[in-house]
């Protein structure tokens, strides 16, 4: 039955699911994941059968998400492992209010901005906003455009389509 708790769980079990370490908050982090991006959702959570070194029984110790298309289980395992740049969600945006929709989202929500359409969640997890428009300058055949791209893309934190457009083009944003 769609209802049933143990129907949700099998409907999302993958074979291959990205597992991310919270210190808590997992549950926050899903809904937030879900009411932000495309084609994500919340499914079943789990609470822990019996206490364990970071919670106690009762406590949630998973939750089942999926991001943009992408199944993922929260662990609230505790404060010894923390996340790096070495993993990101690289979200692919379609135009700059998109763009900026969830680039928005994700600093104003606690987070905070880095370099080349990279930011962090408040939980510490990076993503990679990047527009299409981007990818597709930077692996054109014109290489010399792809270069221009790749210094403006370099000088950016959240990327400005107008400027990639610009600097594709050999134009200076600031005149045309």
């Amino acid at each position: 039955m769609p209802g049933d708790q143990r129907f949700r769980r099998h409907e999302m079990t993958s074979k291959n699911t990205i597992c991310l370490w919270y210190e808590g908050g997992a549950v926050d982090a899903a809904n937030f994941y879900a009411q932000t991006f495309p084609d994500s959702a919340v499914g079943a959570v789990l609470r822990a059968p019996g206490d364990y070194p970071d919670g106690k029984q009762g406590d949630v110790l998973t939750v089942e998400f999926t991001v943009a298309g992408i199944p993922c289980i929260g662990l609230n395992g505790g404060p010894h492992f923390k996340h790096s740049e070495a993993f990101s969600f690289q979200i692919a945006t379609d135009d700059q209010l998109e763009t900026d929709r969830l680039w928005n989202a994700v600093v104003g929500n606690g987070g905070q901005e880095s370099a080349c359409g990279w930011c962090k969640d408040r939980w510490g997890l990076s993503w990679q906003i990047t527009p299409r428009a981007l990818t597709t300058a930077l692996s054109g055949p014109d290489r010399a455009a792809a270069k221009r791209v790749f210094d403006a893309m370099m000088s950016m934190k959240k990327i400005d389509i107008a400027a990639i457009e610009a600097a594709r083009l050999g134009q200076n944003l600031s005149s045309s």
